[in-house]
């Protein structure tokens, strides 16, 4: 049987297209917690339901570029 586990782990790769000035402390560490701190730094990380509510959380600051 094949195991879930096995293969390449999705990932979701994340742009920063808006800045963190004027935007709640809660909100620049979410971004700092997805790998971004500069616009148009872009960051590749798991795809796991945890990035997922973060992407969302900052969205408005944020798009998704490539999903694999």
């Amino acid at each position: 049987m094949a195991n879930k586990s096995e293969g390449a782990a999705k990932t979701v790769t994340v742009e920063q297209t808006g800045s963190p000035i004027r935007r709640p402390a809660e909100q620049r560490a979410t971004l700092i917690g997805l790998g971004l701190n500069r616009i148009r730094r872009r960051s590749t990380l798991q795809d796991t339901p945890a990035v997922r509510g973060m992407i969302a959380k900052v969205a408005h600051l944020v798009r998704v570029v490539d999903e694999a």
